[in-house]
């Protein structure tokens, strides 16, 4: 309840925040710009004191091109064009510019989420990232998606290092061998040295295809985070430690306040696509996570005097392509590597009367259509499944025809993994069950048992529950076919087979009866769809009403903070 009302309270004042904005928002951001611009200029004019910058981006998903950005502004979307590699590293090398004394990483999903990603297993994107000039690299949780001797030659052929503490060699029987990547990389710069940790996130093999992480055993990051603290801090001597992670936003914080952390002076996050433009202050280090899709990049700044870091200050920086020249050598490394799919990734199979778009916790556009195409192509089943993902960027652009073209591309953007569609029997009883278990994964009280991801998404089910109840009692109400849920009765479900899954498993639902594999997959049954439809209006059905929060959601994070804007 103490978080409930804390979130509410939090709303409640940014909602009135926003209403003033126009007026007074952008002159006091002005001032405070000033104002830390002379306290910087004053800092450096001291004798001794140097600056250093780490940059930082994350959860890029090979998005090529600047695209539709969206914002929450004034308790409303707006969208801006953002990202796109040929920008990003143009701003990249203004920062560099400012500051020689530079630091760039990558905390990962770098090689999925596009059409040409697909097409190439991730290895056109090889030489793009190598032109950006990174400094040290994270696999996040993507980046096994081709499996691992194809996620150790992708990474491997990147020129920067590489970390990550919690991926072992799996020997099997409960076995782990050693580390994949070196655990820690230490950044000598300015008389001090800057340590680095990497952790990934170690619920992989539950939140995808478990085929995809065959042969990697993970480890939760408080296993080992003591001991490498202890190693750069006592034994190397580092004045400053920085852990890259792509845990969450929530697992995040909930490192930052484990005792394991003491002695780590930042997170650099991702995974959860959260844009923190001030950090997050825990009881052992701040939290920062730069959003997605290459649409900002992170950047700290260390003031540094007689071997100690004696300030530090952070901003998220919005990579807007209308203010921005592009990079020549990347804008013509990334025409060279699309060539040869540019075709086919912009042929336009549809066209949309309405923004498409994934940001709301809730409920989604896109989202819909997903569903709304699965339930075309097997109208026979009682509800329709859909993970509750949260990559891709939206979809806003009309064209000639005032409608919102959508690109054979954007299905990737949307569904870059083209699984299997499958169908199978449960009772009602295993459908509450599974319910209440999904709405813990996103909304459970402690930071640390939030499993990543949106509410998960369905058709021909309508359901309202509470975010902040207790684990087991959120749900209050399930209807299937305008129906209430009988708990003995069984209903036929519709999902996506995840690979290495057993055969009795659907959107993590154990225990399904008579499941089989249809012969379609998801991209099947999108184009099919959208040339019998199209245009299409996926207008969110309100299936899933929240009762205790807005259905306007953008994050699952409460009780610190932070508001996504």
């Amino acid at each position: 309840m103490k978080d409930r009302r804390s979130f509410i309270k939090a709303m409640g004042v940014v909602g009135l925040g926003t209403a003033v904005m126009p007026a007074l928002g952008f002159a006091k951001a002005q001032d405070e710009k000033q104002a830390a611009n002379a306290a910087e200029a004053a800092l450096l004019a001291e004798e001794g004191v140097e600056k250093v910058s780490v940059f930082q981006t994350t959860d890029v998903h090979c998005q090529l091109h600047p695209h539709d950005e969206l914002f929450w502004e004034n308790d409303a979307a707006v969208y801006r064009k953002t990202g796109g590699y040929a920008y990003l590293a143009a701003l990249l090398n203004d920062l560099r510019a400012a500051n020689p004394n530079n630091f760039t990483v990558d905390t990962g999903d770098m090689f999925q989420g596009s059409e040409l990603a697909v097409h190439t297993s991730g290895k056109a994107f090889v030489p793009i990232l190598n032109q950006l000039q990174y400094n040290l690299f994270l696999p996040g949780n993507w980046e096994v998606v081709y499996g691992k001797k194809n996620m150790q030659q992708l990474m491997g052929a990147l020129n920067a290092p590489k970390i990550c503490s919690n991926m072992y060699h799996d020997l099997g029987a409960g076995n782990k061998g050693e580390l994949i990547f070196q655990p820690y990389h230490i950044w000598h710069t300015a008389g001090i040295k800057i340590g680095f940790l990497g952790y990934t996130d170690p619920l992989v093999p539950l939140r995808q295809s478990p085929m995809y992480s065959a042969g990697i055993r993970y480890t939760e990051p408080s296993e080992n985070l003591a001991h490498y603290v202890d190693v750069l801090r006592n034994q190397e001597q580092c004045a400053y430690v920085i852990i890259i992670a792509h845990l969450g936003l929530s697992q995040q914080i909930a490192l930052a306040n484990h005792p394991a952390c003491q002695g780590v002076d930042y997170i650099f996050g991702g995974d959860t696509h959260e844009r923190v433009r001030k950090p997050i202050v825990c009881t052992y280090a701040k939290v920062v996570e730069p959003g997605a899709f290459g649409s900002f990049i992170g950047k700290l700044d260390l003031y540094v005097k007689d071997g100690k870091v004696i300030r530090d200050t952070y901003e998220l920086l919005e990579v807007t392509a209308s203010k921005i020249t592009p990079d020549a050598a990347v804008a013509n490394l990334v025409a060279q590597v699309e060539q040869p799919y540019t075709a086919d990734i912009n042929r336009i199979v549809g066209y949309s009367t309405l923004p498409l778009y994934r940001y709301f916790v809730v409920e989604n556009p896109i989202d819909t259509l997903v569903l709304q195409a699965l339930h075309a192509k097997h109208p026979e089943v009682d509800v329709v499944l859909s993970n509750g993902f949260r990559f891709c960027p939206p979809n806003v652009t009309r064209d000639h025809t005032g409608n919102i073209p959508i690109t054979n591309g954007f299905i990737y953007d949307m569904l870059p993994v083209d699984s299997t569609i499958r169908i199978g029997k449960v009772s009602g009883l295993q459908i509450r069950n599974w319910l209440e278990k999904e709405l813990n994964n996103v909304f459970a009280q402690e930071a640390a048992h939030r499993f990543g991801g949106w509410v998960v998404k369905f058709k021909g089910m309508e359901v309202t529950f509470e975010a902040f109840a207790t684990h087991g009692q959120r749900v209050k109400s399930i209807q299937i076919g305008g129906k209430p849920l009988e708990e003995q009765q069984t209903y036929r479900i519709l999902a996506c087979e995840r690979e290495g899954d057993p055969d009795d498993m659907l959107c993590r639902m154990k225990n399904v009866r008579e499941a089989f594999n249809t012969e379609s997959t998801l991209h099947d049954a999108m184009l099919a769809y959208l040339k019998t439809h199209s245009p299409v209006t996926p207008t969110p059905p309100k299936a899933a009403v929240i009762l205790d929060a807005p259905d306007t959601l953008l994050s699952q994070v409460t009780g610190v903070d932070y508001t996504f804007v």
